[in-house]
């Protein structure tokens, strides 16, 4: 069969040069690319010229439901969606792959206004260009006047790296923007699609002008969280609470009907327009520091045209400072070369804290920037950012310690290790 007869709605089997799959076909919104649905409940996309062979199963019939009869309400607030994918984006939809699968729970907070999808991808095939296209798109919905707030709709498994690329990106904003995933699809008893959903909605009409994850808070169907964009992370493979708020608190409970606050937040305030930095650089990289490990890893990275990494360095901020892997010479040189190097807490919990030992002290006069409790992975989109932005290059060492999203926490308390 010709790629060009395949249609919307129909069962395939796809014989491509990256495997075989069973799917169902979803209208793609790129020319040139096959959009399809696996059973796992994932959106991919296939370039044409990857397919070898293919074979129609079935026609499939679309699922219809309430969503069909939803009416616009004009005294409730508009909200506009981006769909990106994941597994959030996984009730039967053969036009969009996206859209029917909105909860009419969901009508009773607000409008879905607007909806965009500039690509459905996993998580993990996202890079900074995505990053770009999903900021500029977030950045002009929050400039329309006819929108209260923004849902983010994203696979989890890099999630945070896009919610903090968009607090980067996006700077001071003013209006709540919700960036929100599933763990498990929504045709499923399990799913947690329903209510992350329809709590990011309770959080895209509050007054909370912040970019946040929303996501379960625990292993039931009470409630979620309104996580920190800059200062939360997947922290397991499959629970449903998978995402969690590291050395900050959650910002707020959310419940179908209601928000409780728990922690501060930057008030609502329309009249606020964003100007977005929204390039990000490729040319960075995290790197985590292992026993034994040779700092000639360095010179691949310079040789492949990098410009700085984030090293995940062990306890309070060490590498090999002895013996035949020494990397105190190695990093003198490379960082006096220009090359940026910035360290990042291996441990996750906790802070950097160079000046307690003296191989930390040693270290820290070789350059190296020390980035005190920032996460590996916001640190990583952080670098990225400033490296792209010529204003923010200037002076990287200034910028990377600069708290521009709240990616440091300068009074970590107690309750907010394994919280």
């Amino acid at each position: 069969m010709e790629i060009r007869n395949l249609k919307p709605g129909q069962r395939a089997a796809l014989h491509t040069k990256q495997g075989d799959f069973e799917c169902v076909v979803l209208e793609s919104p790129q020319s040139g690319i096959i959009l399809i649905k696996l059973d796992s409940g994932y959106n991919i996309g296939i370039r044409e010229e990857e397919i070898l062979d293919i074979k129609i199963i079935k026609e499939e019939k679309e699922k219809r439901g309430s969503e069909e009869e939803i009416k616009i309400e004009k005294n409730l607030p508009n909200v506009a969606l981006v769909s990106t994918g994941g597994t959030i984006s996984s009730r039967l939809d053969y036009k969009t792959g996206a859209v029917k699968w909105l909860n009419p729970e969901l009508f009773k907070i607000c409008n879905i206004a607007r909806i965009e999808t500039p690509f459905m991808k996993a998580s993990e095939n996202m890079g900074p260009e995505d990053w770009e296209i999903i900021s500029e798109k977030v950045a002009e919905m929050l400039n329309d006047n006819e929108i209260d707030g923004v849902i983010v709709t994203h696979g989890t498994d890099f999630l945070h790296y896009t919610a903090s690329a968009l607090a980067f990106s996006l700077g001071k904003i003013g209006k709540p923007v919700a960036i929100t995933y599933s763990q498990r699809s929504s045709d499923r008893g399990s799913s947690d699609a329903r209510l992350n959903l329809v709590c990011a909605a309770r959080f895209a009409v509050s007054d909370i002008a912040d970019v946040a994850l929303i996501g379960h808070a625990n292993s039931g169907d009470e409630y979620c969280y309104a996580l920190p964009a800059t200062k939360s992370r997947k922290m397991h493979s499959s629970r449903r609470d998978t995402f969690r708020a590291i050395n900050a608190k959650p910002i707020a409970k959310i419940y179908p009907d209601r928000i409780e606050l728990i922690d501060k937040y930057n008030p609502r305030d329309d009249k606020i327009k964003i100007n977005a930095k929204s390039k990000f650089s490729e040319k960075a990289a995290l790197v985590k520091f292992y026993p034994n490990q040779n700092p000639d890893i360095l010179d691949y990275y310079i040789n492949q045209g990098y410009k700085g990494i984030v090293v995940e360095a062990s306890g309070l901020g060490h590498v090999i400072t002895e013996g035949k892997n020494n990397w105190i010479p190695k990093l003198k040189k490379v960082i006096k070369s220009g090359f940026v190097v910035c360290a990042a807490p291996q441990t996750i919990y906790g802070e950097l804290q160079p000046y307690v030992y003296s191989a930390g002290r040693e270290l820290e006069k070789t350059g190296i920037i020390y980035l005190k409790d920032i996460l590996p992975e916001t640190a990583l989109v952080k670098l990225s950012w400033v490296l792209a932005n010529p204003a923010l290059k200037k002076d990287i060492r200034e910028s990377m310690l600069n708290n521009f999203a709240r990616e440091f926490n300068p009074r970590i308390s107690e309750d907010e290790f394994l919280n």
